[in-house]
């Protein structure tokens, strides 16, 4: 490849979810809008593996392996590695983009082997690409800040024109089910299905999970009366169901960012929400738009967004305002403006 078509950038993905992957693929072509040469080293899925500490071995040996494919043809300026664990195994340095280490996301045995080498590799990595303040607030002591860090958070906006009809009255996302805490949301919604709501036929939709994953969580919605399960979806068929709800229902065990969470924010759906630990972006917007929808009693949150619920149009409006800052002309200028001067200035 001539020296004028290699890519000044190259983002190793991990892709191990939808998210990760549509994530990678929005930072690339934002660098692109910005004028650089981009290309993505997609790491291969390896199989399935019991435990954590495994799961995380193949996906870091995967991602090593998209690397050194992608080195042997081109030689980029940068080299950005979409979360930790795909720098884990890095046989180049390069900034390292994350929602939140595993410092804090792999407590105990889970991340035995993992929290070191992560902690080591933050503290050589040139760049430091969190995607929230709460995300680089959560690196352990051993890794000095500095001025290398750029936190860049994912652009999310309106998926389609507001004020259709809201026929749904409430939809959660459980990819992962006991981490988003769908047993929790299946127990605060038959609670409040239980109460009067003047006779209204009431659905929750739960999106983002099969049959198959919740059987393996030990969780089934088979006998729950108005539940849906729709299933994995295309992220355009999700979000027309967003445009749809009124209530976008959660109650995760811990959330890393909560990318869901503020697509739901910008369809205009109501954010029901108990607090949870971890770098969780929406919830402080979801607390300053109408605290009483942020409880550690789920059923009362939601109770009072179905019944008493604040006016829609201005709660989507202030929502709108709160995202801002996430909107993709925000992302883009961000990227052009910082990111990418910062990438093509690290040693290579």
């Amino acid at each position: 490849m001539s020296q004028a078509h290699q890519p000044e950038v190259l983002i190793v993905s991990l892709g191990s979810t939808t998210g990760l992957r549509t994530a990678d693929e929005g930072l690339a072509e934002s660098l692109r809008r910005a004028g650089a040469r981009v290309e993505i080293a997609l790491s291969s899925r390896p199989r399935e593996l019991r435990t954590m500490m495994l799961t995380d071995l193949q996906w870091a040996r995967a991602a090593r392996a998209a690397t050194c494919r992608s080195l042997a043809s081109v030689r980029p300026r940068a080299i950005v590695y979409s979360s930790t664990t795909a720098a884990l195994l890095w046989s180049r340095p390069g900034a390292i983009r994350f929602d939140a280490p595993s410092a804090a996301n792999r407590p105990g045995r889970h991340g035995l082997w993992q929290r070191p080498l992560e902690a080591m590799r933050l503290r050589q990595a040139p760049l430091l690409l969190p995607l929230s303040d709460g995300g680089l607030s959560e690196l352990p002591r051993s890794v000095p800040v500095g001025g290398r860090t750029l936190v860049l958070g994912l652009p999310v906006e309106p998926s389609g024109p507001a004020g259709g009809e809201r026929d749904i009255a409430a939809i959660t996302y459980a990819a992962n089910p006991l981490k988003k805490g769908l047993d929790r949301v299946l127990h605060a919604w038959q609670r409040v299905r239980a109460e009067c709501l003047g006779g209204e036929q009431l659905e929750l939709v739960v999106v983002g999970t099969s049959e198959e994953e919740l059987r393996r969580a030990g969780i089934s919605v088979a006998g729950e009366s108005g539940v849906r399960l729709a299933g994995r979806l295309p992220a355009e068929e999700y979000r027309a169901l967003l445009r749809r709800a009124r209530v976008f229902v959660c109650a995760p065990r811990r959330e890393d960012y909560g990318a869901a969470q503020l697509e739901a924010l910008a369809d205009g759906c109501l954010l029901v929400s108990t607090p949870a630990p971890g770098p969780y972006v929406g919830l402080g917007i979801a607390r300053e738009l109408d605290p009483r929808l942020v409880d550690e009693d789920l059923a009362r949150a939601l109770s009072s967004a179905l019944r008493d619920p604040p006016p829609l149009e201005p709660y989507r409006v202030r929502a709108l305002a709160a995202l801002e800052p996430f909107s993709p002309q925000a992302i883009d200028r961000k990227v052009a403006e910082e990111l990418l001067p910062r990438l093509l200035a690290l040693p290579s």
